[in-house]
């Protein structure tokens, strides 16, 4: 099978935008090593033609691609994929809190901020959600002793609590409460560099390396109960690397 056929057809008249589909297609593809690390993929002009779409539209699901670190680009050569990330599947699930307890760590968080909207079009693809749908968001710095060891974004959907405020000092407390704690979960992990934006609060500087695990969490039925992107700082890759090979 050739890496477009993989890709899939798009349908038009799905809600979910072109580029979304397009990039999920293309992640696919990328995932199951129908092209390997270091092979260039189509041209855009060659992906907008076989999918009758525009190459604004390709270009802008392949820079998603490139921001997740699967593919990158270069300058007069074309998009190559990128080596794949290390990708986990847990069946025992334990919270970030009950990690650092067991490690004589003192946990705690400072929370950014909590909210409740509807779905964005890059939620639902994540979360299996359709258009519309509520969901909570909570955005946190979370502590190892008084180290700032890693910046949180989890997207919860809405039928897995009641309230945003349902929420204390622990999210994985409240689904529980909610009768919807996650039982397995799939992590994957990749190294960055930090932006301005994350390094401030991870007391750290723009450019330094980091450690960014992007999580989902699934219920008993299948569905997703979580969708956490944590970035954490480079002096904690020791205590992360071990958190993951248990």
């Amino acid at each position: 099978m050739s890496f477009i056929e993989s890709v899939g057809r798009l349908h038009k008249e799905d809600p979910t935008p072109l580029y979304l589909q397009l990039q999920k297609g293309l992640r696919n593809a990328i995932e199951n090593r129908v092209v390997q690390a270091d092979a260039a993929i189509p041209t855009e002009r060659e992906l907008a033609e076989e999918f009758d779409i525009s190459r604004i539209t390709v270009r802008k699901a392949v820079d998603g691609l490139v921001s997740e670190g699967l593919l990158s680009r270069r300058r007069g050569a074309g998009t190559f994929v990128v080596a794949p990330r290390v990708e986990k599947n847990f069946s025992r699930l334990t919270s970030f809190s009950e990690d650092m307890v067991s490690r004589g760590r003192r946990p705690h968080s400072a929370w950014v901020s909590k909210s409740e909207g509807a779905v964005t079009p890059e939620e639902a693809m994540s979360l299996g959600l359709s258009p519309g749908t509520s969901v909570y968001r909570f955005h946190r710095i979370r502590f190892a002793d008084d180290l700032p060891m890693a910046l949180e974004f989890a997207t919860v959907p809405g039928y897995c609590l009641p309230s945003v405020d349902a929420v204390g000092a622990s999210l994985y407390e409240a689904l529980e409460r909610a009768g919807h704690l996650p039982v397995r979960a799939l992590q994957r992990l990749r190294a960055v560099n930090f932006t301005a934006d994350h390094a401030e609060p991870l007391g750290v500087a723009p450019g330094d390396a980091g450690l960014f695990i992007e999580r989902r969490g699934f219920l008993v039925d299948g569905r997703t109960a979580e969708f956490t992107q944590s970035y954490y700082r480079g002096d904690a890759y020791d205590l992360v690397a071990e958190l993951n090979t248990r």
